[in-house]
């Protein structure tokens, strides 16, 4: 199958022939009010661009994997840990999330966050933290202050 060359915006934040999925194939409680879209899977680069709409007040998961991420806030306001550091998210700003690093993305109560998130086609699935390990991560004051589980 030939990908395609050019995929058109049908409105805004969606794109032609693009699903909007769910953000897990799990209906865990781990998240909140989280879609995403795959945009491109590009087995010739072995990439995969995708964007994630987080609903106001909505949360990805708290998770790690042995793949980096790098991501690209397209809409809205939010914050990220990476880490033990959180972050504050606006429009345009870069993230990267290094390897086997705790990761959580957080909107605003006001407005959604949406974001491109390139990663490798072929990678692990995520992990959740134990409970020793969400302890290990509370432990710094923002971090308790903004983990969702």
């Amino acid at each position: 199958m030939t990908p395609k060359t050019h995929i058109a915006q049908t409105g805004p934040y969606r794109w032609k022939d693009v699903p909007v999925l769910s953000y897990k194939e799990d209906c865990g409680t781990h998240f909140k009010a989280i879609t995403r879209q795959v945009l491109l899977d590009d087995g010739d680069i072995g990439a995969e661009l995708r964007y994630f709409e987080i609903a106001p007040g909505g949360h990805s998961t708290l998770e790690r994997h042995d793949h980096a991420h790098s991501v690209m806030v397209i809409r809205g306001r939010g914050k990220v840990l990476v880490g033990r550091d959180v972050h504050g998210l606006r429009t345009h700003d870069l993230v990267r999330v290094p390897p086997r690093t705790w990761h959580q993305f957080r909107a605003t109560a006001r407005a959604p966050l949406g974001f491109l998130c390139l990663v490798r086609s072929e990678r692990d699935k995520p992990k959740r933290p134990t409970a020793a390990e969400l302890a290990a991560i509370r432990t710094g004051r923002k971090a308790a202050s903004f983990v969702r589980v």
